[in-house]
């Protein structure tokens, strides 16, 4: 009886060991596995809403994202999203003195239900007895780009998390730094993106224009915004919005003259193919190459006599390389009242050996001389 139970504890054992290290496991951990994205049109509730839409913008006119090469979207490809700060002009728009959601109807779905009231402060992370004015801090705009976020839903009278890519033109409420907060067509309660290494399973079906390497996400502003400078999509001219008002207070700022276009990340470029050619090397010179004798050109004084011609050097194999440096000139030190007459050259014309140690650090080239130019050049 003892062997048994002790048989039967240990499988016990063996199976909590299991369970607990699935549970942890959760499918979705580590550079190589795959976590689901929900593709979220401007209108579609989503799984398990919150509430019933408070969105405001069905008159609004939704700013259009560049197409697809071909119209075709990939929703398989998904790359890491560009961050952008909350506080980036144009990235929100709006109509003028129009609030995209009912925030008062946001609030009267969630206290007429304290389970869902209460979820929903835990997901946004403040008091439940302070949604209200919460919500009211929020400010109505439009997304002007496809973003993502990590939702949330309501589901057996819990919060659930997701994440999910909202498409351009969708009503949300942003907080004073930039944040959007609350997606107006569920009601759901939104955060920025959660840390994802691995790779994406896009769910539902995209939208015309939906581009995976064009999404972006977020990044809320450290310090408090007073103001969201945001494009009335209506007439694509800007407006300045107060935080935490419904449009009440806009005013147009026909003064900025930044391009409106949505701030759009550029599409990602695929690599060059690398070239089959092997790259164009100097041939090697020819193993019976003598050493390179260096070829001194010498600048001279003008002779009184003419010279004899320099003797040519020894022809190389072809292929060698050869050696160029430009020595000194060659002119006679100066006469002083007290010193000897300088010697005429001999009859032979011969000329005083050029030196046959170069100077060392002299470049090699042709053309330079380290005493500057001089008319005339002579090889020898």
């Amino acid at each position: 009886m003892p062997s048994t139970l002790r048989t039967i504890a240990a499988a016990a054992a063996v199976l909590s060991f299991g369970a607990f290290a699935a549970g942890c496991g959760g499918g979705a951990s580590g550079a190589d596995s795959r976590q689901d994205l929900d593709l979220q049109p401007i209108a579609a509730p989503g799984p398990d809403p919150f509430t019933r839409s408070t969105a405001e913008s069905a008159a609004t006119p939704a700013p259009a994202t560049p197409s697809a090469p071909g119209g075709t979207a990939q929703p398989s490809a998904v790359p890491a999203a560009r961050p952008v700060s909350g506080s980036t002009p144009g990235l929100y728009g709006g109509t003028q003195s129009v609030a995209s959601c009912d925030v008062e109807k946001q609030i009267r779905f969630l206290s007429g239900d304290r389970a869902k009231n209460r979820a929903f402060a835990g997901a946004a992370g403040v008091d439940p007895g302070s949604v209200p004015s919460f919500l009211r801090g929020l400010t109505p705009v439009v997304l002007r780009v496809d973003t993502r976020v990590t939702n949330h839903g309501f589901r057996a009278s819990a919060a659930t998390s997701f994440q999910s890519v909202l498409q351009a033109g969708t009503a949300v409420l942003v907080d004073d730094h930039g944040a959007p907060r609350v997606r107006c067509a569920c009601g759901n309660p939104l955060k920025p993106p959660g840390a994802h290494q691995g790779g994406w399973n896009a769910k539902g079906k995209p939208w015309p224009g939906y581009r995976a390497d064009r999404v972006v996400v977020v990044r809320p502003t450290t310090v408090v915004i007073d103001n969201l400078i945001i494009v009335n999509v209506v007439n694509n001219t800007w407006i300045e919005r107060p935080t935490g008002d419904d449009g009440r207070h806009d005013r147009r700022r026909p003064d900025i003259h930044i391009d409106p276009e949505p701030p759009v990340p550029a599409p990602v470029s695929p690599p060059a193919s690398p070239s089959t050619s092997p790259p164009a090397t100097s041939p090697a010179p020819s193993p019976d190459c003598p050493s390179p004798a260096p070829t001194v050109t010498v600048t001279p004084s003008p002779p009184s006599t003419p010279s004899a011609p320099a003797s040519e050097p020894a022809p190389s194999p072809s292929g060698c390389p050869r050696a160029t440096v430009t020595a000194p000139p060659l002119s006679p030190p100066p006469s002083s009242p007290s010193s000897p007459p300088v010697p005429e050259p001999s009859s032979s014309g011969d000329m005083p050996a050029p030196p046959t140690d170069v100077p060392s650090g002299v470049p090699s080239s042709p053309d330079y001389d380290i005493y500057g130019p001089s008319p005339e050049t002579e090889n020898v």
